[in-house]
């Protein structure tokens, strides 16, 4: 009979956790890992709350195993580091985003593309490569190997920067890849709702003329007086939406993001 997940590690830890698809958290005992050499310990600070989290806790995608703690926009303070940790020390503002664990040995880990490899592990609701679940940012503690932790700037509130390790991961990821990153580019976000103002606040930061396409014209406001949007176009306007769009071709080229 296998150890029970309060068990399987001599670090216990406290979460929140699903145990069946009503999405109903509730609280849940287990245990992390020791602090391997090469892993960052840090107490929890904040967490984000993707819609992906509400989608798995529920099992709409299939593939939820229970008990199942979300969250993959994790940031907090180290508390101890492994002695072959060279980037970060204890006291350190860090996060971990949508995994923790990848192969390091194929083309794409090669890449820095670890998020396309086939064993690529997530931040929750995977298995580790000591085949333990691994148990996500709703918690009170969190142990990863320091490549997937990521440090957060001093001037940048923690609570923050939460979601900017997976919805910021999303909208910058292809501004960047697309080269949409300069001045003097003109950028259209279609949505204005978790993803879409971080798009918006994204493509200003970079210089680009923003343009936001919505079908709620009452978000126009919030689009362009506390955004700094350029523009807000409503998607059901036919007349509105006479404009012309080009679309550059790409090439079928992989980008790194995390979603």
């Amino acid at each position: 009979m296998g150890k029970s997940a309060e068990e399987e590690h001599p670090v216990k830890a406290f979460g929140w956790a699903a145990r069946d698809e009503s999405g109903a958290l509730s609280p849940f005992t287990f245990s992390r890992r020791e602090t391997g050499d090469e892993d960052v310990r840090f107490k929890i600070m904040y967490c984000g709350i993707c819609h992906t989290d509400l989608h798995r806790i529920k099992n709409d995608w299939g593939g939820s195993n229970y008990p199942l703690v979300p969250g993959h926009e994790i940031v907090g303070i180290v508390t101890d580091i492994g002695s072959k940790v060279k980037k970060f020390k204890v006291g350190d503002r860090v996060g971990v985003g949508c995994m923790v664990g990848a192969c390091h040995s194929c083309d794409n880990c090669a890449a820095d593309l670890e998020n396309y490899c086939p064993k690529m592990i997530r931040t929750y609701n995977n298995t580790y490569l000591d085949g333990t679940i691994t148990y996500g940012g709703y918690s009170d503690h969190m142990v990863a190997n320091e490549h997937y932790v990521v440090r957060i700037p001093d001037n940048l509130p923690l609570d923050a920067a939460a979601p900017l390790l997976c919805a910021g991961i999303t909208l910058y990821s292809p501004l960047k890849y697309f080269k949409l990153d300069k001045p003097g580019m003109h950028v259209g976000v279609v949505g204005l709702g978790g993803l879409g103002h971080v798009g918006v606040k994204f493509a200003k930061a970079f210089g680009a003329k923003v343009t936001v396409i919505s079908t709620s014209p009452s978000k126009k406001k919030e689009a362009i007086e506390h955004l700094g949007a350029d523009s807000f176009l409503v998607s059901r306007d036919p007349e509105q939406m006479q404009v012309t769009i080009h679309f550059p071709c790409f090439h079928k080229k992989k980008k790194k993001a995390s979603i």
